[in-house]
């Protein structure tokens, strides 16, 4: 049961925004999204913060900038997610633009199945062997919590540049720089940066050193602002916050995809997506792209989906993109399979009767148990961490844990008490307030899972346990249509700047099922005469996911989406939420 409420705002702080000639839906929903003037809705790319106030960023492009003129050897050591896999290409491609030849640099994945996540010792020994062997590692999207991989690596040689965006530890590794906007002393304003924005600020600091040492004039340099499409894949994928510094990110990508400057690999997946890269939105690259290219992370190999963002032939590109989409349809199936699976562990116990939810299977997969956290999250409400078995260096058995959390409850926190309380439980874990990863000995399974209840039960409220639906109230009449859904679906939505949400009363006069599983609607908005101006419509609405029929009279909480059938467009809801308590 959700509690419903519209999202609050200020009538004065809309009327303001729309003398500024803005649509006066927009207004409103801007306005109840903490936008208080026309000047904070400025995306341009010269409103972005400035890199000289990300710590030790400057420092790092002194480095790079040095490194590329003494031939170092580089190698870029990535994460196995779309952020991830994104850095790499963008540290690459940047790299190679900024002066770096062919063979100076290279880049390496660590193999989540075998060697987990981050700059560990397995990594360095796969470094150290490579030939021409690697001075210079730049970690991208991972290194803050590698300590011990760090320090092997001087061991041998090796020089590391950290570039992370992951909360620290109370100690940081012993690197030569580290770039990282959550660290502490770190007074950049924008804490939300994701892994591939990091690197990207890397580079504009790059290109300025450059400057400075006269090996580009403002007129010569690099456009890096090509790279921006990828910059904006990674930080919507990642879930990164939409503050205005990532929706300048995102802004300005999209703006450069829908002109089809981009790689050929990132095009490549919009076509085995199915989808127009000339209007291209957050939705798509949350939804449709970043899902196929997580796919090979998932459960192949992300050296693949790198292979993919540095292809230079489209040709290649989209065969790779076809076999990204064909894993991509494993892992749904896998996915499909693990949830069922979950939802049969939870038939003999009521989870409104606890506050967490952990689990465990022996035939489930390492690299879908991060979806499935996020799915049992969203349907119980609840913090959730879903364990596969993994095994450890000297065949211990061990489980490799993906959380997700709600509103409210710092996930990595709460990791961090159990770790307190009970330190040899969690042999290593990490993450951020609504997503982390954990490593535990099978045989502690119990003890955790009881450790993690008394947790969550500490710190998770009754209200905080409450569903909630918050809405941006109701549409007019005459904004049910093609020209307001497309206006919607141009602007950069996402986490902490959510995608607007409407809430209505309608009269159901037809529904059927589609595909056996999904709700198919003929809506009509109920509208009172003494207020409308306009006749209400006929909507098509689809409720994905429900079987169960709507009363003839229902509160439904929705989206308005263009739906597109050769060529032709109409305006479609998608319902999310039933308001049966009205």
């Amino acid at each position: 049961m959700s509690i419903f409420s519209q999202r609050p705002y200020s009538s004065e702080v809309a009327k303001a925004l729309e003398s500024g000639k803005l649509h006066p839906l927009l207004a409103r929903l801007y306005a109840a999204r903490g936008v208080n003037s026309a000047d904070e809705l400025q995306l341009d790319f010269s409103h972005l913060l400035p890199p000289n106030t990300l710590l030790h960023c400057e420092n790092a492009a002194k480095i790079l900038a040095d490194a590329i003129r003494d031939q170092r050897q580089l190698l870029i050591v990535a994460d196995y997610d779309c952020d991830g896999a994104t850095a790499c290409a963008v540290g690459i491609r940047g790299l190679k633009m900024l002066g770096a030849s062919s063979k100076q640099i290279n880049f390496l994945v660590p193999n989540r199945f075998t060697m987990g996540y981050g700059l560990t010792p397995e990594v360095i020994d796969l470094a150290k062997v490579l030939s021409p062997k690697p001075s210079l590692l730049i970690t991208v999207d991972n290194g803050i919590a590698s300590h011990a991989g760090i320090d092997y690596a001087k061991e041998h040689g090796m020089d590391v540049l950290v570039t992370d965006h992951h909360l620290p530890s109370e100690q940081l590794p012993n690197a030569l720089a580290i770039v990282n906007p959550n660290q502490p002393q770190c007074d950049f304003q924008s804490k939300a940066l994701a892994g591939v924005g990091v690197m990207f600020y890397v580079l504009i600091a790059l290109r300025a050193e450059l400057r400075q040492r006269s090996i580009f004039t403002s007129e010569t340099q690099p456009k890096l602002e090509q790279l921006l499409g990828l910059v904006a894949l990674g930080t919507v994928a990642d879930v990164a916050q939409l503050d205005r510094n990532n929706r300048i990110l995102v802004s300005q990508g999209l703006k450069r995809i829908r002109q089809g400057i981009a790689p050929p690999g990132l095009l490549a997946l919009f076509e085995v997506a199915g989808r127009d890269p000339e209007i291209a939105n957050p939705f798509d690259l949350g939804f449709a792209i970043g899902p196929r290219l997580n796919a090979a992370g998932r459960l192949a190999d992300m050296s693949l989906g790198i292979k993919l963002l540095l292809c230079n032939d489209s040709k290649s590109a989209l065969e790779i993109a076809q076999e990204l989409d064909r894993i991509n349809r494993e892992r749904r199936v896998i996915e499909s399979g693990m949830q069922e699976s979950a939802l049969a562990h939870l038939t003999d116990r009521d989870p409104d009767d606890r506050p967490s939810l952990c689990l465990w299977n022996a035939n489930w997969h390492q690299g879908v148990v991060g979806i499935v956290a996020s799915r049992l999250k969203e349907r119980f409400n609840r913090p959730a961490i879903i364990f596969a078995p993994a095994e450890g260096p000297n065949g211990e058995a061990l489980l490799r844990g993906s959380g997700r959390s709600i509103a409210g409850f710092h996930l990595r926190d709460a990791l961090d008490l159990v770790s307190k309380r009970k330190p040899s439980l969690i042999q290593k874990f990490g993450g951020h307030a609504m997503a982390a990863g954990l490593t535990i000995r099978q045989i502690d399974f119990e003890d955790f899972e009881e450790s993690f209840f008394q947790v969550t039960s500490e710190l998770l409220t009754e209200d905080l346990l409450k569903r909630r639906c918050i809405h941006d109230g109701e549409l007019r009449p005459e904004d049910f249509n093609v020209k307001t859904s497309d206006i919607l679906m141009n602007e950069i939505w996402g986490h902490g700047f959510p995608e607007p949400l409407f809430y209505g009363e309608f009269d159901v006069l037809q529904q059927s099922l589609m595909k056996d599983k999904h709700l198919r609607l003929q809506l009509k908005p109920r509208v009172s005469d003494e207020t409308a101006s306009h006749p209400a419509p006929l909507v098509q609405g689809v409720w994905f996911n429900r079987t169960q029929e709507l009363p003839q009279q229902a509160r439904l909480a929705y989206r308005l989406v263009s739906d597109r059938f050769r060529a032709e467009a109409r305006v479609q809801l998608m319902i999310e939420a039933l308001d049966d308590q009205s």
